[in-house]
C-alpha cells in the first residue's frame, strides 16, 4: 500500500465504487490544486487566529480537496464529505472505519499512550490497550513508517483504524492540549495538600502558589471552554471532590462526565475563570455570580458563571448562552399551530400580563426573548428588568436587579415607569410587591412579560392568589398563560422506528391505535448524537387563554382542577399531552415523555 493517498488514487476509489461520475472527476482534476490554495489560505487564516490550538502545518490532504467541491453522488444522493469518502477508503482497503465519540474517552489513558509531540506529528491518536495489542486511530493507516515507529516505541502490536482526519485534530487539540496544561499545572503544584472548605490540613513548609495567570492554566480554561462550545454543552461544571475535580457538561439538559482533574490545580482553574468574569479572587467563603464574553465560530457568546462554597472547595458552573440558541423564531420553539396562534395574539395586545411558567431550565428565557425579538422595532421601547441579564441584546433595553442595593424587580418597574417604556419584561415575579407593580404598570397601557415557578398553567393562577393579588385584578390584566418543558429531541442520523408495547401504553395512562403509532421513532446511537440517540431538544407548551367562563371561575376563586378542566374544554393541550402528541410525530421518545412529564392522566382522542 502507498505511504500516501494520491488525488488520482482517491478519485479512481470512488470512481469504481460508483460516487463519482467521469465528469466530475475531470473536474477535480482540473480544479485540484486551485481548491487546495483555497483551503490552504483558510488554515493560514485560522491559525493565525488560533496559535494555541496546535500547529499542524498548511497540509490539505486528498481527502479534504475532494470534499471540498460538495459533489452529490447519483448513486445514494449523499454528500461526499471528508467522513463519507474516510468511509469509502476503509472498506477499500479492509480498514475498520471509527467514528470517535469524545465523551466516552479516557482522556488521561489517551495522553498516557503517546506523546503529544507524535500525535500531532503523525495525527494517531491511542484508544485503549488490549493484551498485547494497542488500537489506534489514524488519519492515514496506510503509513507503515508510522506504524512500525508505533510498534517499536510502545511495544505494543499495532491495531490500526481510519478516523477522519478533521476530527482527529479536533480531539489531539483538545485532549492533549487540557490534559498536557493540567499536568503542567500540576506538576507545579504536586507538594500542595489541600481539602478545601470541609477540613483543613495544616502544612509545616510553604510551597509556590500557582498563579491564575499561569500559561499552562489559561490555556486548560481555554481548551476547556472551546470544547464545551464544541459539544454543544449548556453548562460546565467542575465539581471538586476529596482527592480530584470532577468536570461535567450538561448536553440536551443531561450532565455527561467529561474531564477529572488533580484537585491541586482545581483552585488555580477557578481562579482563572474568576479571573475573567471579574469576581473577586481571594473570596472563597461566599457564593459569586459574574459574566463572561467570548466568541464562537465568528459569533458572540455569553457565559454566566456561579461560584458555590462546597464540602471540598468552590464548586463553578458556567452557564453557556448561545445567541442562536436563546433568541430564535417562535415557530421553530416547538409550538403547535394552535398554541403558537394563541401566544402570537397574546403579545399583539396592547396592554395586560403574559405569564411563561416552568422550572429552571425549561426554555422560558428563550421563550420570552425570542417574544420579544419579534415585537422589537424601532418605535417601541422594550425594557427587560433580568436577575442577572441572561444576554445582552442591543435591540432591548436591559436592566439587571441589584439586590444589596434594594434595586430589586419591584423597585426596578417603578422606575422604568418613568422611561416611556411600550413593552416591560420582569425576569421573575417572586414577590407581592412585584406583581402589585407588574399589575399595575399593565393597568397604566404597558404590555408586561414574566415568568412564574408553577408546574402547569392553571395553578399560576393559585400562585397570584396566594400572591395576595385581588380577583379582579388578575381578571383585568391577565392575558394568557404559558407553561413549558423542554423533551430532547430523536437523532435524526440513527432514528429507526418503534413499536410502543402495551406496557408502555398503560404507563402513558393510553390506548393508541396501530395507524396512530406508525411514526413512533427511537435513536439507536450514532456520532452525530454521541451514542444517546438524541440530538437537540424542542419545547412542549401548555396554553391558557383567558376568557370569560375562566374569569368567573376565578372571581369565586374556584378550585384549581376546575379551572384546568374549563381550559380543558376551550382546546388547551397540557404539557402530557403535549409531549404524547411529540412522540407520536416521531419527534421524542417514550422514555423522554416520562421523564419530562411523568404518568399522565390525560388521554388522546
Amino acid at each position: 500500500m502507498n505511504k500516501t493517498l494520491s488525488i488520482d488514487t482517491v478519485c479512481k476509489v470512488l470512481g469504481d465504487e460508483g460516487f463519482l461520475t467521469e465528469a466530475q472527476i475531470m473536474k477535480i482534476r482540473e480544479r485540484a490544486a486551485e481548491e487546495r490554495e483555497k483551503l490552504i489560505q483558510l488554515k493560514k487564516r485560522e491559525l493565525s487566529h488560533h496559535k494555541s490550538r496546535g500547529d499542524y502545518g498548511y497540509e490539505v490532504p486528498p481527502v479534504e480537496v475532494i470534499a471540498s467541491f460538495n459533489f452529490k453522488t447519483d448513486k445514494t444522493g449523499e454528500i461526499l464529505t471528508e467522513e463519507f469518502i474516510t468511509k469509502v477508503l476503509a472498506k477499500r482497503f479492509g480498514i475498520p472505519y471509527k467514528k470517535i465519540n469524545p465523551l466516552e474517552l479516557d482522556s488521561t489513558a489517551i495522553v498516557r499512550l503517546l506523546p503529544k509531540a507524535f500525535a500531532k506529528r503523525h495525527l494517531v491518536l491511542g484508544l485503549a490497550v488490549e493484551s498485547n495489542q494497542l488500537h489506534v486511530a489514524m488519519a492515514n493507516p496506510l503509513d507503515h513508517e508510522v506504524l512500525e515507529d508505533l510498534r517499536r516505541y510502545t511495544k505494543y502490536e499495532i491495531v490500526p483504524c481510519i478516523t477522519p482526519r478533521t476530527d482527529l485534530i479536533k480531539i489531539i487539540n483538545e485532549f492533549y492540549g487540557f490534559r498536557y496544561s493540567i499536568y503542567a499545572a500540576a506538576q507545579e503544584l504536586a507538594p500542595q495538600i489541600d481539602l478545601g472548605n470541609l477540613e483543613q490540613y495544616v502544612k509545616l513548609k510553604t510551597t509556590k502558589e500557582i498563579e491564575a495567570t499561569d500559561k499552562h492554566v489559561v490555556n486548560a480554561v481555554d481548551y476547556l471552554l472551546s470544547y464545551a462550545f464544541d459539544q454543544r454543552a449548556s453548562d460546565i461544571h467542575l465539581e471538586p471532590k476529596r482527592d480530584f475535580s470532577l468536570t461535567r457538561f450538561r448536553i440536551d439538559g443531561v450532565l455527561h462526565n467529561v474531564h477529572t482533574m488533580p484537585k491541586v490545580v482545581h483552585n488555580a482553574v477557578v481562579s482563572r475563570i474568576k479571573m475573567l468574569s471579574r469576581m473577586n479572587i481571594a473570596e472563597k467563603r461566599r457564593p459569586q455570580d459574574g459574566r463572561i464574553k467570548t466568541d464562537f465560530k465568528g459569533r458572540e457568546v455569553e457565559l454566566r458563571v456561579s461560584m458555590l462554597p462546597v464540602a471540598f472547595g468552590e464548586k463553578a458552573v458556567i452557564r453557556i448562552f448561545d445567541p442562536d440558541i436563546l433568541i430564535q423564531d417562535l415557530s421553530n420553539l416547538g409550538f403547535f399551530p394552535r398554541e403558537l396562534q394563541l401566544f402570537e395574539s397574546f403579545i399583539q395586545e396592547p396592554h395586560g400580563i403574559i405569564l411563561v411558567t416552568g422550572p429552571t431550565g425549561s426554555g422560558k428565557t428563550t421563550t420570552l426573548y425570542s417574544a420579544l425579538r419579534k415585537l422589537s422595532s424601532p418605535d417601541i421601547n422594550i425594557i427587560t428588568i433580568e436577575d442577572p441579564i441572561e444576554m445582552i441584546y442591543e435591540e432591548f433595553n436591559q436592566i439587571g436587579v441589584q439586590p444589596q442595593i434594594d434595586f430589586t424587580f419591584a423597585a426596578a418597574i417603578r422606575t422604568i415607569l418613568r422611561q416611556d417604556p411600550d413593552i416591560i419584561m420582569v425576569g421573575e415575579i417572586r414577590d407581592y410587591e412585584t406583581l402589585e407593580n407588574a399589575i399595575q404598570a399593565a393597568l397604566t397601557g404597558h404590555l408586561v412579560l414574566s415568568t412564574l415557578h408553577t408546574n402547569d398553567a392553571p395553578s399560576s393562577i393559585t400562585r397570584l392568589l396566594d400572591l395576595g393579588a385581588p380577583t379582579f385584578l388578575i381578571n383585568s390584566t391577565i392575558i394568557g398563560i404559558i407553561a413549558q418543558r423542554l423533551v430532547r429531541r430523536v437523532c435524526p442520523y440513527c432514528a429507526k422506528p418503534y413499536d410502543l408495547s402495551a406496557e408502555e401504553q398503560g404507563i402513558l395512562g393510553l390506548i393508541i391505535p396501530a395507524d396512530s403509532r406508525k411514526n413512533i421513532q427511537i435513536g439507536e446511537g450514532c456520532d452525530k448524537c454521541r451514542w444517546t440517540g438524541y440530538h437537540g431538544r424542542t419545547g412542549i407548551f401548555e396554553v391558557m387563554e383567558m376568557n370569560d367562563r375562566i374569569r368567573n371561575l376565578i372571581s369565586h376563586k374556584t378550585e384549581n382542577r376546575q379551572i384546568k378542566t374549563e381550559a380543558l374544554k376551550d382546546g388547551m393541550i397540557t404539557l402530557h399531552e403535549g409531549a404524547i402528541r411529540k412522540m407520536l410525530n416521531g419527534e421524542t421518545t417514550v422514555s423522554e415523555v416520562l421523564r419530562v412529564t411523568g404518568v399522565g392522566e390525560d388521554l388522546i382522542s
